[in-house]
């Protein structure tokens, strides 16, 4: 689920927040925005293949990583943990489940789209499917050290992101007749 991609991003930001607090903000704010990025294509194009980039997604972040090193300024390191959150984002997609309303029943071993290749990557579903029990966990363990630095908005934020998690998992597999309406 998203909110699993933004609490991973946000992880990357911790070491930020610590070693150059004063760019913390832009730490956070480049990573929610990495780490929601590529969902976007839920909106506008074919999921998991119009806005995720496994191969080229992960490749980007690593100049934009040396150049916050290299020249520190709000702006290269939100950019910085954009690419990392983003990168991140679309190469995990390969740990879940195949793109389906129904993921748990393994209909479609799709899981995200290999620009570079020409095809699609095959589920591994170490994640079994978004909003499963142990999606939620890796959304609450990625998001414990974000919740333990950081304070104000980034911490109430994530925290009432975690909220929206709970219930969705809790939720997830009673949502497909409704998804299937509007879908």
């Amino acid at each position: 689920m998203v909110i699993t991609h933004v609490a991973v991003a946000l992880a990357f930001a911790v070491p930020v927040a610590l070693v150059a607090p004063e760019f913390a903000t832009a730490a956070a704010v480049g990573a929610t925005v990495g780490g929601v990025f590529p969902d976007l294509d839920l909106l506008v194009g074919e999921h998991r293949r119009t806005l995720h980039f496994p191969v080229v997604g992960p490749l980007l972040a690593v100049p934009a990583v040396i150049l916050a090193f290299l020249v520190p300024t709000a702006a290269t390191v939100a950019l910085a943990l954009a690419l990392v959150g983003f990168g991140v984002h679309s190469a995990s997609d390969v740990l879940g489940a195949g793109e389906e309303l129904r993921p748990w029943e393994r209909t479609n071993t799709d899981a995200v789209y290999d620009h570079v290749a020409g095809r699609w990557w095959q589920a591994r579903y170490v994640i079994p499917y978004d909003g499963s029990p142990k999606d939620l966990l890796l959304a609450v363990a990625a998001s414990l050290p974000v919740l333990l630095v950081y304070e104000g908005p980034v911490r109430w934020g994530l925290a009432a992101a975690l909220g929206v998690a709970l219930v969705y998992a809790a939720l997830r597999r009673r949502l497909v007749p409704y998804f299937e309406r509007i879908l």
